[in-house]
C-alpha cells in the first residue's frame, strides 16, 4: 500500500480529521475525499491549507445519509476509510445524549453497510487492499486506578453517554469484520490538543480565557489525569494503522504524557505569562467548580503495541507540544475568534444539580 491511495474520510473538518486530511494531502500526497456534516465543530476553515489542492474533495453530508454514502462510494471509489465523524464533547453528551446516539452509533452502522456494499462488488485484488480505520476513544475503556495503564485487551467500561455510544460503534465494526469479512483495523486515542481545536475544550478554553484575563474553571480538585496526545503526531499513527496495521486489530494510540488537568492549566498559565505578561500571574485565575457526573478519574495508554509492530513514535512531549499550541493561538486569532460565541463554557456545569 505504498502507492497513492484514493482515501476516504469522514469527520474531516473537525480537530483531528483536519490535522490528517493535511497530512494526507499536503504532506503524503494522497487523494483524500472529506465527507462532514460541518456540524457546530466542524470548520472549513481548518483546511484552508489544503481547500484548493487538486487531490482534496469535499462533500458536505451526513453520515447517517445512506443515499449520500453509496453515492460517494461509487462516484469517488476509494482505496480505503479512515471513519473519524463523531460527536465527541463528553459536556455536551451529558445534556444532549440524543446526537451522540445518532451520529456515533447509526451513523457509524450507516457507513459501515455502504462501505460493505461498495467492498463486496469490488475485484478480488481491490478488495484484498481495501481498509476500513473507525477511530476511537480511549474513555471506552472506562477509568484506571492510580496505576496501570490501557491495553488493547482492557474490558470496555464506558461511563458517559459519549463514551458508550464510540463503545457501541466499536463493536459494530468489529462484529461487521466477524460477520461479513470486512476488512476493518480500530484505533483507540488518548487525549488530543494542538493547533485548531474548538474552542470549548480544555485546553483552548483555558489559553484564550487565561490570555483575556477570564475565570478559568478547573472541575472538582482538578487531580483528574489525561494521557495527552500532539494532534499531528495522531494523525501520523492513524496512516501508520491503516497501512501497516493487521486487520481486525485493535491499537491504542498515546502519547506518554500523563498530566493532571491542573497541571495543563497550570502550565498554560506559565507560558502565557512567558509569551504575553499580565500584570498578576495567570494561576491567580483558576476557580475550582463543581465536578461533572461520571467524569472518570484517570486514563492512560499503553501504546507498545502500536509502537513495536508498527513503529510509530509521538515526536511530541507534552513540554513542546504545549507551547506549540499556544503560540499557535497567539498566531491565529484569524480562525478561533469567529468561534467563540460559538463554543461554551463547560457544559457538565449546567448538569450539576
Amino acid at each position: 500500500m505504498e502507492e497513492k491511495m484514493k482515501i476516504l474520510v469522514t469527520g474531516g473538518a473537525g480537530f483531528i480529521g483536519s490535522a490528517l486530511c493535511r497530512y494526507l494531502v499536503g504532506d503524503l500526497g494522497h487523494c483524500v475525499i472529506n465527507v462532514d456534516k460541518l456540524t457546530y465543530a466542524g470548520n472549513v476553515a481548518s483546511l484552508r491549507d489544503v481547500a484548493d489542492n487538486p487531490l482534496y474533495h469535499f462533500e458536505q453530508h451526513d453520515i447517517c445519509d445512506r443515499e449520500a454514502m453509496d453515492r460517494i462510494f461509487a462516484q469517488h471509489r476509494p482505496d480505503a476509510v479512515m471513519h473519524l465523524a463523531a460527536e465527541s464533547h463528553v459536556d455536551r453528551s451529558i445534556t444532549g445524549a440524543s446526537d451522540f446516539i445518532q451520529t456515533n452509533i447509526v451513523g457509524t452502522f450507516v457507513l459501515l453497510e455502504a462501505a460493505r456494499a461498495y467492498w463486496s462488488n469490488l475485484n478480488a485484488d481491490a478488495q484484498d487492499l481495501f481498509r476500513f480505520l473507525h477511530v476511537s476513544t480511549d474513555e471506552v475503556y472506562g477509568e484506571l486506578g492510580e496505576t496501570g495503564l490501557f491495553h488493547e485487551t482492557t474490558p470496555y467500561d464506558p461511563s458517559s453517554p459519549y463514551s458508550a455510544s464510540k463503545a457501541s460503534a466499536d463493536h459494530l465494526v468489529s462484529a461487521w469484520r466477524d460477520t461479513y469479512g470486512l476488512p476493518v483495523v480500530i484505533s483507540n486515542c488518548s487525549n488530543n490538543y494542538g493547533p485548531y481545536h474548538f474552542p470549548e475544550k480544555l485546553i483552548p478554553l483555558v489559553a484564550l480565557n487565561a490570555l483575556d484575563g477570564k475565570p478559568l474553571p478547573v472541575y472538582g480538585d482538578g487531580s483528574n489525569i489525561r494521557d495527552w496526545l500532539y494532534v499531528d503526531d495522531h494523525a501520523k499513527a492513524l496512516f501508520t494503522v491503516l497501512t501497516k496495521g493487521r486487520l481486525g486489530e485493535k491499537y491504542n494510540v498515546g502519547g506518554r504524557n500523563e498530566r493532571t488537568n491542573l497541571q495543563v492549566v497550570e502550565t498554560i498559565c506559565d507560558i502565557l505569562d512567558d509569551l504575553r505578561p499580565m500584570a498578576t500571574p495567570r494561576r491567580a485565575l483558576i476557580t475550582f467548580v463543581t465536578d461533572r457526573p461520571g467524569h472518570d478519574a484517570r486514563y492512560a495508554i499503553d501504546a507498545t503495541k502500536l509502537e513495536t509492530e508498527l513503529g510509530w513514535r509521538a515526536e511530541e512531549d507534552f513540554d513542546s507540544g504545549i507551547r506549540k499550541t499556544i503560540e499557535w493561538y497567539l498566531d491565529n486569532s484569524w480562525w478561533w475568534e469567529p468561534l467563540r460565541h460559538v463554543a461554551g463554557e463547560r457544559r457538565g456545569l449546567e448538569n450539576k444539580d
